[in-house]
């Protein structure tokens, strides 16, 4: 068979613009002699599509694109089949009243072909609110030119049954097994897979195991692009019996390619990515989609000279290209000079727009202003603050008036322990690097600036060669610069002690006792737990995070703010 393969970046809630988006790659693939094309799962919606799938109108929507599908294929001759992901309404009025299915759309009908049955409830998910369970796998018998071929189709989690590979799973039926008595020719899984450190590796062992297990081929096809907080690097493939991966599409962009069953070992294989270049390039897409789902066409930052503003910056620029960069510096009576100098560097070396807005005498007139009511001027906590705040004021009135997206340059360390302010630095539309450890910042500005990156930066527009970050930016100590020689670690432990803390806490959840046997100091643990505890309330105002880790701040992460301490 040729088979098409459509690693898609949908615009959820958007199914009239989805759907021309497939009718023009079904018009384009035909020609080539495709016989079935293949798009992720619930393609039609974008995924995830969340309580858009609870507005009756966008259901009415579909039923009628469905139809108009099936006659404008017919019309122009195109006998190829196409599987698309939707939202199938359940023939009664329980809830929850939906299917996450795939119908298949040939010769001038459409029909419902697979249902999924394992509905993830864990971290960012939520199928369960919406979707009812299928009860059983299905076998498409397809026909084509009179050739039949059976194939499983699995949606997604369907394809996530094998708790020694995983570590889990939901328990429930094992959707793959119920394909061994059906001895299908190939099984395709269609999926909406947000991207993960080691999530691509996961997803071709599973594959993997399949083929082996069922002895045929496994077709892998995820979604690309970013919602909201949530990225999707496509990455999709072939796998053989063998478990030998036989066909790639590219990470990170949307593709179309045709996988012939008959020639199953002469597609190009793409070379093995390095993981900091995986999550830089997931970064990029995650900044550029928000931007572009949500109408902004250029981004504003506030540059310190600090590392973090830095890696927030060359990734936008990377994104949006440097025409569409503002960065904007604040100089307080406690920025260092070198500070202003990295920054200016930095600017240019990446060739986007600067400002400097001098925020001394803003500062003097706060300390006035309250003075009368304090009765002294605001001192530690209230005037760091103040200065962080007056900071975020500037950005969003400039970002407000020049309609720019502002983006928030604050780490996962940071948030998690609280060292940040409201309606300060955490101002913005967007948090970049959000779940980016201070030490991952570190790794990947290293990486950025190595001769291992200038392939990647020179396929974004980036400077080629040389240092974009900086040394002296990546050497200095971290400091918020809030009161003369402040730095982070005066209020904080080492981030290289830290940060494996922070690790185990929020991503393995674990306790004091796990974390006393690891060699950590139960006072450390103390003050950690307790500034992790202590910090819900803000992280809960806090801009969207790109997750690129296995537990994000966001939707997947639903601590109570009003809780036992």
């Amino acid at each position: 068979m040729r088979i098409a393969l459509a690693q898609l970046n949908p615009l959820i809630g958007d199914l009239i613009g989805n759907a021309k988006k497939i009718k023009e790659h079904c018009r384009d693939i035909a020609n080539q002699g495709a016989e079935l094309i293949l798009t992720p799962e619930l393609s039609l919606w974008g995924y995830p599509p969340r309580d858009l799938l609870l507005n009756p109108s966008l259901l009415q929507q579909q039923d009628q694109i469905l139809k108009d599908f099936a006659i404008d294929l017919a019309e122009k001759e195109l006998e190829l089949g196409l599987l698309i992901g939707i939202a199938e309404l359940a023939p009664d009025s329980q809830l929850p009243r939906l299917f996450n299915s795939i119908a298949l759309i040939q010769k001038g009908s459409c029909k419902v072909v697979a249902r999924k049955q394992l509905l993830p409830t864990y971290d960012v998910f939520d199928e369960k609110r919406y979707f009812r369970p299928a009860k059983s796998s299905s076998v498409l018998n397809f026909n084509f030119n009179s050739k039949q071929s059976k194939i499983g189709i699995t949606i997604c989690e369907d394809l996530w049954v094998e708790e020694e590979i995983q570590g889990q799973r939901i328990k429930g039926t094992n959707p793959v097994e119920q394909f061994l008595s059906a001895k299908i020719n190939l099984l395709i899984n269609l999926s909406a897979s947000p991207f993960g450190y080691s999530k691509d590796s996961l997803r071709e062992k599973l594959a993997a195991k399949a083929a082996k297990k069922l002895n045929c081929p496994v077709i892998y096809l995820n979604q690309v692009g970013a919602n909201d907080e949530l990225i999707f690097d496509g990455a999709s493939f072939v796998i053989k019996p063998t478990g030998k991966i036989v066909f790639s599409l590219s990470r990170c962009t949307e593709s179309l390619c045709i996988w012939d069953s008959t020639i199953p070992d002469k597609h190009p294989i793409p070379a093995l990515v390095p993981s900091e270049e995986k999550v830089f390039r997931a970064l990029v897409l995650g900044v550029k989609d928000y931007a572009a789902k949500c109408n902004f066409k250029s981004a504003l930052i506030g540059l310190s000279g600090g590392i973090d503003s830095a890696l927030v910056a060359t990734i936008a620029t990377a994104a949006l290209g440097s025409n569409n960069i503002s960065s904007i510096l604040m100089p307080s009576p406690w920025s260092s000079k070198e500070s202003v100098e990295d920054a200016h560097s930095l600017a240019k070396r990446l060739e986007i727009e600067t400002s400097t807005i001098s925020i001394d005498n803003l500062m003097r007139s706060f300390d006035c202003a309250l003075e009368n009511t304090l009765g002294e001027f605001p001192k530690n906590t209230a005037a760091e603050n103040l200065q962080s705040r007056i900071r975020g004021t500037l950005l969003m009135a400039i970002a407000n008036q020049q309609k720019h997206l502002l983006l928030s340059t604050g780490n996962k360390s940071e948030l998690a322990v609280g060292y940040c302010t409201l309606y300060g630095d955490m101002n913005g539309g967007l948090s970049v690097i959000g779940d980016l450890y201070k030490t991952s910042v570190f790794e990947l500005c290293k990486w950025i600036d190595s001769e291992e990156s200038y392939e990647c930066r020179k396929s974004m527009g980036l400077k080629a060669d040389g240092e974009l970050i900086g040394c002296r930016i990546r050497t200095k100590a971290p400091s918020a610069e809030l009161r003369p020689d402040q730095v982070d670690s005066d209020s904080l432990p080492d981030y290289k002690i830290l940060d494996p803390i922070l690790k185990a806490l929020i991503e393995e959840r674990s306790n004091s006792k796990e974390l006393i046997k690891k060699g950590y100091e139960i006072t450390v643990i103390k003050k950690v737990q307790t500034l992790l505890k202590n910090s819900e309330f803000k992280r809960r105002q806090a801009p969207p995070s790109l997750k690129v880790s296995p537990q994000a701040f966001g939707s997947g992460w639903r601590i109570p703010i009003a809780a036992k301490k």
